[in-house]
């Protein structure tokens, strides 16, 4: 049997004669027809569904927003009930400054930043960055009274409060951001001002890059430079993730640098990221290219296999409440003259200290740390300080194994120095961010099982940020201390964090509640331990 088809009647004179054009233009109106016809129910579900497939096509084309870098995903899906990627930072300010100036200067400067004024929307391939059209700076920055239990000082208040924060998460319809100020504040050293506590999410930027943005937020800083135009959306195809991911990392500026990279690893590495360049220097090339490959692979395996670290009462399941406590700065030109005297860095006389006050607080609890270890995972910068504006998450990992156990200063300094040494010329950091990266690919089940190999063989998250050498004002006053805690992941409970500022250097910490409800006994503990170093770095014979 044959089936005529009828002729097509002749079209009315100004009509479209391409039927495809047709179906295209009748399609929403025959989809319309049939959405009306199924039951309410059904309705809703498809339109839901509609709603995800049109969210995930648009963001996987990257044709909405700028799409998030695939290590920046990974950060934010990193979030956990006992850990939010926040970084939270507290500046004390004298004299006080009120809440329209900070705005004012807020919305002057900060907001030159698109991704503090862009929230992030999620889809099945990732995240995008998208401008919130009803930003509404009441929203982001906010007025508070500190609410504070007789006998406690408004520093031990201010403390109390950053802890809660810590564990409040940030609004996901708004961009991931928020400043809370304290607008009449009295600080232990009896000086009246204010309190400005920061919450920000770390997928928009690592610790390096917000030292940049506080440069331009303060009086006298500058805008960032402005952004040329890109074609094609950060992370918007496979090939510009490997570009970004796993390629520029071994470029010669970001090598320069790797900071714990020695003068052989960085020369391999950039032939690494060159290899053709690498063949035309022969058998020297061809042999840098075998030790760094060997260099990785050893490295990887380091990483895979890291041996547990030893229990103790800082490591274990968290619960869901945090709390924070910092020390009063202490001289840096201190710091640099033991580590002058001793040979050693200002890094290893800093993490010494750490480690001794770790291993005394753990004597105050009862317990005996001698031959006892911990193992911290340290930041590494992998980007050029110059490009630190740009945001996003630029950095690698490397695992320190602290020894607390050690009680002798002296003794212990130079452990570290041993221990920082071998690190030298690791790709470990790398490798790490290379892991970060993967994980932005992955579901999220997926990612939290990778990314707990950090979690199980490791106690603390410590990171060492160089801030601004003079004193900062903002608004007109002095910025008195800044501090700022690191987030954890997975199972971690104990973040530690370093900052140099205005000629001091402050500790601080942040914990678990479960794991350690005190953490100001950790502070107290540290310039006992500092004092010790310097009092025997003096007593030691001195030559010519």
């Amino acid at each position: 049997m044959v089936t005529r088809i009828p002729a097509p009647s002749k079209a009315a004179p100004g009509s479209d004669q391409n039927p495809l054009r047709t179906v295209r233009a009748q399609a929403p109106k025959v989809a319309r027809k049939a959405a009306q016809a199924l039951p309410p129910a059904a309705r809703k579900a498809a339109t839901v569904v509609q709603k995800n497939v049109r969210r995930a096509a648009t963001g996987m084309l990257g044709l909405s927003g700028e799409r998030m870098s695939k290590v920046d995903t990974a950060w934010l899906r990193m979030d956990s009930a006992s850990n939010l990627m926040m970084i939270n930072g507290v500046w004390t300010l004298s004299p006080g400054i009120t809440w329209e100036a900070l705005c004012e200067r807020v919305q002057q400067r900060l907001l030159q930043y698109p991704r503090f004024r862009q929230r992030v929307l999620e889809d099945a391939a990732g995240a995008t960055w998208v401008e919130d059209r009803n930003f509404d700076i009441a929203a982001h920055v906010l007025r508070e009274k500190l609410l504070h239990k007789k006998g406690h000082s408004m520093q031990r208040a201010l403390q109390d409060r950053v802890g809660e924060l810590a564990m409040q998460p940030l609004d996901t319809r708004r961009p991931l951001w928020q400043m809370h100020l304290i607008e009449d504040f009295v600080g232990d050293d009896g000086e009246k001002g204010s309190a400005l506590i920061v919450r920000i999410h770390h997928c928009i930027a690592d610790g390096i890059a917000l030292i940049s943005v506080t440069m331009s937020l303060v009086d006298g800083g500058s805008e960032p430079p402005k952004r040329k135009p890109r074609a094609d959306k950060d992370g918007a195809t496979a090939e510009d993730w490997i570009a970004d991911a796993l390629i520029k990392p071994f470029t010669g500026l970001t090598v320069k640098a790797l900071d714990l990279a020695g003068d052989s690893a960085a020369k391999s590495l950039q032939m690494l990221g060159d290899p053709e360049k690498a063949m035309h220097h022969g058998l020297a090339g061809t042999m840098d290219m075998a030790r760094v490959a060997y260099q990785l692979v050893s490295d990887a395996a380091a990483l895979a296999l890291m041996p547990d670290d030893s229990p103790t009462r800082l490591k274990g399941q968290p619960g869901s409440a945090k709390r924070v406590a910092w020390c009063p700065p202490i001289p840096l030109e201190e710091v640099k003259a033991i580590g002058k005297a001793l040979n050693c860095s200002i890094n290893d006389v800093l993490l010494s200290c750490v480690a001794g006050a770790i291993g005394g607080y753990l004597r105050s609890q009862g317990d005996d740390p001698t031959g006892q270890e911990i193992r911290a995972m340290i930041p590494v910068n992998l980007r050029p300080m110059e490009e630190a504006w740009k945001l996003g998450n630029r950095f690698g990992l490397v695992p320190l194994v602290l020894p607390i156990g050690v009680a002798n200063p002296v003794e212990r300094v130079y452990e570290v120095r041993k221990r920082m040494n071998a690190l030298k010329g690791s790709t470990q950091p790398i490798l790490a961010f290379a892991m970060l990266a993967v994980a932005g690919l992955m579901i999220k089940p997926a990612q939290d099982a990778l990314l707990n190999l950090f979690g199980r063989k490791t106690t603390a998250v410590m990171t060492n940020v160089p801030g601004p050498k003079e004193q900062l004002t903002l608004c007109g006053s002095r910025v008195t201390q800044c501090m700022f805690w690191v987030p954890q992941s997975g199972d971690i409970g104990l973040g530690v964090s370093i900052l140099s500022y205005g000629g001091g250097v402050q500790f601080g910490v942040i914990t678990d509640t479960t794991l350690c409800p005190e953490p100001q006994q950790i502070i107290d503990a540290f310039a006992p331990e500092f004092d010790q170093l310097s009092l025997l770095t003096l007593m030691l014979p001195w030559g010519t």
